[in-house]
């Protein structure tokens, strides 16, 4: 794949397991997204955040030299969320695993805020 002339896109959400390793990553985080041009590797573009950072809107690489679209995941999460029900089925009492203490205070915050979104409220 890496020597092939397709683009690569990785949209890391998973909390669990190992990521992709990459070289030169200074602090790592919990989500990333990495987007390979087949034009320009090894270099590629790493996007990375963790809560309650937004998620970053990425560049789309198509074929060589047009136009990238800029994709907004948030959006499309907040449909899907909103569409499959989660709000009704997610159990917001209990945090999520791997989370830390800061992220279950922000976690709580949020839900406060959101009493739609919570089933505690």
């Amino acid at each position: 794949m890496l020597s092939s002339t397709t683009h690569l896109v990785e949209i890391d959400l998973l909390r669990n397991g190992a990521p992709l390793p990459l070289q030169n990553v200074v602090q790592p985080t919990h989500y990333r997204i990495l987007i390979s041009r087949s034009e320009t590797r090894p270099p590629a573009q790493l996007y990375s955040f963790n809560w309650p950072d937004p998620i970053p809107v990425f560049p789309l690489p198509l074929k060589v030299g047009a136009s990238e679209p800029l994709i907004s995941l948030k959006p499309l999460f907040d449909a899907l969320y909103d569409r499959a029900g989660y709000a009704l089925r997610l159990d917001f009492d209990t945090p999520p695993p791997g989370t830390t203490a800061e992220e279950q205070t922000w976690i709580r915050q949020i839900l406060t805020a959101t009493p739609d979104k919570s089933s505690s409220s």
